[in-house]
C-alpha cells in the first residue's frame, strides 16, 4: 500500500496544479504509486473543471441530444446536423475567457483560431464565426483596454484566416468588470464523405503529430481556465495564454481536409485545452485502446523543454492523427506540401494506456480512462430555497416607482421625457449600434453572407458546398445563426432567465424566415462550490434543458465555463451574472423568402404579434421586472423576468416564418431589451424611415414603452397584402396581435389614446444609437 505520506510533492505544488488534496489521494489509488512531475500536470489539466466538467456532468446528463437530424452529438469536436439534399453542418461554441482577461488580443485570436479547428477537425470547411462577449462599463481604463482589445483579436484571426464574422452579441456590465466573457461559435459545411471523428483505432496505426511546432507557450491553460481571477492574473498568468497564427492555421485546414479525403485516415483530434495530453488521452479512452506516444518526435521551437512542459502546452494549430498502417507517408506529403510538420509520434497500441517517452525512457504511463472519462464527478444538491438576493428581487414591484405621466417620470427629483429615456436607452451600449465592433470584421469573405451585421435579429448565410460551385446548381437555401443570452433574467430567475434565452435565440431566427433546429451552449457560471453558484447553474441547466425539448432544438455541445470570478483585494471572490449563452442555427429553404430588422417602404403597415390588449395576463405580458429600463433609468436590478409562454412563443414564431416565406412581411424585428420602443426604433434606424404608431394603453406609460416580454416581434407588410395578412394572423394567433401604425416621415411618433408619449427624429436617434461605443472610447 502506498502511503501518502510519502508524497513527492508539497500540498503547495498539488494546489497550484489545481487538484484538490481529495484528488490527489484518488490519482495515488488509481496508479497504485505516486504519480511523477509530468504525471501529475496530466491530472491536473484532464481533471479541471474545463476538460472534465466535474461539477456540471450530472446536470448536463439532462439535454436533449437527440433528433431526426442530429448526426453527432456531445462528445466530439463538433456537432453536426443534416441540412438535407446531401448538407451536413458542424457547429459549436467555446468560451476563451480568462486567457482573454489577461492577454486580451491573444486570449480572443486563439478562442477564434481554436473554435475553428473543432470545425475542421470533423471534416468541415468553416462557412461562419459568430461571437458573444461580455465586458465592464466602459468608464474603465482597464475595461477599454479589454475590449478594444478582444475586438482586434477576434478580427485579426478572423480576417487572416479568411472566414467572415457575420454576427454575435455585446454587453457591457459591472458584473463583468473583472472577468470578461468570449464566448466564439464556428459553423462549417462538411466536405468528407464520413464524418471524421476522434476515436482511435487499429492496433498498430501510427499517430501522427501535425501542423506547427510546440513551445512552452498556453502552459496549463485548462487548469487556469479554471480557476478564479486575482488582481494579479494580467501579469502572473500570462505564459497560460497560447499565441496564435492564422495563416499557419489557414494552410492547416486545407491540408486536413485533403488528408480527410484520402481514406487514410482513422481519427483525428485537435490538440486544443491540454495540448498533447488531451489528445492522446481522449483518442484512446474514445476508441477503447491505449496510444504510446515519443516526445522527441514531436517538432519544437524552444530548446531544453521536459516532459511536463511538452504535455501541457497548449501551442495552437496544432493536430493528432490516426493513420492507417502503411498510409502514413501519403499523409506527411499532404502535410509537407502545405508547409507543414508532421511526423510519426507514436502508435495504436491494445493496453489501454497513455504511455509517453521521452529521451529513450517512459516519461508518463497513465490509464487512458483515469484522465479522460473516468475521472472525479461532484453531484451536489441544489438548495431547496432561493438565496436571500433573489428572493430581494422578487419582491420588488413597479410601483415602488414614481407615477408616469403621458409626459414622461420622475428621476431624481426631476422630470425626464419619455423621449429622453430612450435616448438614454439607445446610448447604452450594450442596446446601442454595434458598428464599431463589427465594422473591423470582414463579414463578407467568402462571397456568402446574405445578411450583414446589424441588418437582422440573426446571421445568414447562403449554403454553397465547394465541390458544387461549378455543377451549374441554383444553390438557394441558406443557414441562419445567433447567439443569445439576457444574463441579467439568468441572474434574477436563472430557470425562467434561461428558457428565455432559448426562446428568444428561436424567436431571432424565425424573424429572418428560418426553422430552428439545433443548439450549441456556452454555460459560463461563477463558482459551483458555492451554494448560489451552484443553485445558479443548476436552475439555468434545467430551464435550458426543457426549452430545448419545448421548442425541438437538440444540444449538439458546448462549453463550460466556471470560476468565472475575481478574488478582490481581501481575497473574496465576486462571480459574474450567470450568462448560459445559446449559439442556435436555423434553415432557410429558400433565401429568396427572407427578411432584415429595417422598414423596407413608406405606408406599410406595422404589427406587433404576441401579448395584445386582450391578453395582458398571459405568462409573457411585459413586465418592468429584470428590464434594461429598471436598470439604466432607475438604476434597479430587481423583479423577476417575464415568464417563457411556449404555446404563444410557438405559434407567434410560425406565423412570422410563414408571413416571411409567402412574401408578406417585408421586416421583421423581435422585441427584447428596452422594449417596443426601441424595437420600433431600431427598426426606423435600419431602414432609414420613419413610423407612425397609436399603442392601446392598459397600464403604466413606462411599462408600454419599454417594459420587456417574450413572444413579441413587431413586422411590416405592404398594404395590398394586409387583407391577406390579417387573416393569416387570425387564424394562427387569434387575438395575440395589435396592429400599430405605418411606416412614413423621418420620425418616430407614437401615441396612445390620444396622448403624444414620443416624438424624436431619425437624426437625433441616430446620434445617441451609432455613437454611443466611439463616444466612450473617446
Amino acid at each position: 500500500m502506498v502511503a501518502l505520506s510519502d508524497s513527492p510533492f508539497s500540498p503547495e505544488q498539488i494546489a497550484s496544479e489545481g487538484l484538490k488534496p481529495g484528488e490527489y489521494d484518488e490519482i495515488v489509488q488509481r496508479l497504485g504509486r505516486h504519480p511523477n512531475r509530468a504525471e501529475l500536470g496530466m491530472f491536473g489539466v484532464m481533471w479541471s473543471e474545463h476538460c472534465c466538467y466535474k461539477n456540471s456532468r450530472p446536470l448536463l446528463k439532462h439535454f436533449p441530444t437527440t433528433g431526426d437530424r442530429i448526426l453527432v452529438g456531445p462528445g466530439e469536436n463538433a456537432g453536426v446536423v443534416d441540412f438535407g439534399e446531401g448538407l451536413a453542418i458542424a457547429f459549436k461554441i467555446e468560451s476563451h475567457n480568462h486567457p482573454s482577461a489577461v492577454e486580451p488580443f491573444q486570449g480572443a485570436a486563439t478562442g477564434v483560431g481554436g473554435i475553428l479547428r473543432d470545425i475542421f477537425t470533423m471534416g468541415a470547411r468553416p462557412i461562419a464565426a459568430l461571437n458573444a462577449l461580455r465586458f465592464g462599463p466602459l468608464d474603465h481604463p482597464r475595461t477599454r483596454r479589454i475590449f478594444t482589445g478582444v475586438v482586434e483579436g477576434i478580427s485579426h484571426y478572423g480576417n487572416c484566416f479568411g472566414v467572415p464574422t457575420v454576427g454575435g452579441e455585446v454587453y457591457f456590465d459591472a458584473a463583468y468588470r473583472g472577468n470578461p466573457l468570449v464566448n466564439a461559435m464556428a459553423i462549417g459545411i462538411m466536405e468528407t464523405e464520413t464524418i471524421v471523428k476522434s476515436g482511435a483505432s487499429g492496433i498498430g496505426n501510427p499517430v501522427l503529430y501535425v501542423g506547427s511546432t510546440t513551445g512552452r507557450d498556453g502552459m496549463g491553460g485548462a487548469s487556469f481556465a479554471s480557476a478564479e481571477l486575482s488582481d494579479e492574473s494580467s501579469v502572473d498568468d500570462r505564459p497560460a495564454v497560447q499565441v496564435g497564427d492564422p495563416f499557419l492555421e489557414k494552410s492547416l485546414v486545407e491540408a486536413c481536409l485533403e488528408a480527410f479525403k484520402t481514406g487514410a485516415v482513422v481519427a483525428a483530434q485537435d490538440m486544443g485545452a491540454a495540448g498533447i495530453t488531451c489528445s492522446t488521452s481522449e483518442m484512446a479512452a474514445n476508441g477503447g485502446v491505449g496510444i504510446d506516444f515519443d516526445l522527441d518526435k514531436v517538432p519544437v521551437r524552444e530548446s531544453g523543454m521536459v516532459p511536463y512542459e511538452y504535455l501541457l502546452s497548449e501551442s495552437q494549430e496544432r493536430m493528432l492523427f490516426v493513420a492507417e498502417k502503411g498510409r502514413e507517408q501519403e499523409l506527411i506529403d499532404v502535410f509537407h506540401k502545405w508547409g507543414l510538420h508532421a511526423v510519426v509520434a507514436g502508435e495504436v497500441i491494445e493496453e489501454p494506456m497513455v504511455r509517453i517517452r521521452f529521451q529513450g525512457e517512459i516519461a508518463a504511463e497513465i490509464p487512458a480512462s483515469a484522465l479522460a472519462d473516468n475521472t472525479p464527478l461532484y453531484p451536489r444538491e441544489k438548495p431547496p430555497q432561493p438565496p436571500e438576493y433573489a428572493q430581494t428581487a422578487w419582491a420588488w414591484t413597479p410601483e415602488s416607482l414614481p407615477p408616469c405621466h403621458p409626459s414622461g417620470i420622475e428621476v431624481n427629483g426631476a422630470l425626464k421625457s419619455w423621449n429622453q429615456v430612450l435616448l438614454d436607452l439607445l446610448d447604452n451600449p450594450s442596446i446601442a449600434s454595434k458598428e464599431w465592433v463589427y465594422r473591423q470584421y470582414d463579414h463578407q469573405v467568402q462571397n456568402n453572407t446574405v445578411i450583414v451585421p446589424g441588418g437582422a435579429d440573426a446571421a445568414v448565410v447562403r449554403l454553397r458546398p465547394q465541390e458544387s460551385q461549378d455543377s451549374g446548381r441554383d444553390w438557394t437555401r441558406g443557414i441562419a445563426a445567433t447567439v443569445d443570452c439576457n444574463s441579467r433574467y439568468v441572474y434574477l430567475d436563472p430557470d425562467e432567465g434561461a428558457k428565455a434565452v432559448v426562446a428568444e435565440a428561436a424567436r431571432n431566427l424565425s424573424c429572418v424566415g428560418a426553422e430552428p433546429l439545433a443548439v450549441t451552449d456556452n454555460l459560463n457560471f461563477g463558482s459551483p462550490e458555492n451554494p448560489v453558484g451552484y443553485w445558479q447553474l443548476a436552475c439555468a441547466c434545467e430551464g435550458l434543458a426543457q426549452a430545448c425539448e419545448d421548442f425541438g432544438t437538440p444540444v449538439t455541445g458546448g462549453n463550460v465555463s466556471l470560476y468565472n470570478e475575481t478574488l478582490d483585494s481581501e481575497g473574496k471572490p465576486t462571480p459574474i451574472y450567470p450568462t448560459p449563452v445559446v449559439g442556435m442555427v436555423g434553415l432557410i429553404e429558400n433565401l429568396g423568402q427572407i427578411c432584415g430588422q429595417g422598414w423596407q417602404q413608406a405606408e406599410d403597415v406595422v404589427y406587433l404579434l404576441g401579448v395584445s390588449t386582450e391578453t395582458q395576463e398571459a405568462l409573457a405580458a411585459p413586465t418592468l421586472g429584470a428590464s434594461e429600463y429598471l436598470a439604466t433609468v432607475h438604476q434597479i436590478v430587481a423583479g423577476k423576468p417575464p415568464r417563457v409562454d411556449v404555446a404563444l412563443e410557438k405559434a407567434v414564431q410560425g406565423a412570422c416564418r410563414q408571413g416571411i416565406r409567402r412574401g408578406w412581411v417585408n421586416s421583421a424585428h423581435d422585441v427584447s431589451e428596452g422594449g417596443l420602443a426601441v424595437t420600433l426604433a431600431e427598426s426606423c434606424l435600419s431602414g432609414n424611415l420613419g413610423v407612425t404608431v397609436d399603442l392601446a394603453n392598459g397600464g403604466r406609460w413606462d411599462t408600454l414603452l419599454f417594459g420587456e416580454g417574450g413572444a413579441r416581434i413587431v413586422v411590416s407588410v405592404s398594404p395590398s397584402d394586409v387583407a391577406a395578412w390579417e387573416a393569416h394572423l387570425q387564424e394562427q394567433l387569434s387575438g395575440s396581435w395589435q396592429r400599430l401604425g405605418t411606416v412614413s416621415g423621418e420620425s418616430l411618433q407614437v401615441s396612445s389614446g390620444g396622448e403624444g408619449l414620443l416624438s424624436l427624429s431619425l437624426s437625433e436617434m441616430r446620434q445617441m444609437y451609432e455613437g454611443a461605443i466611439a463616444r466612450r472610447l473617446g
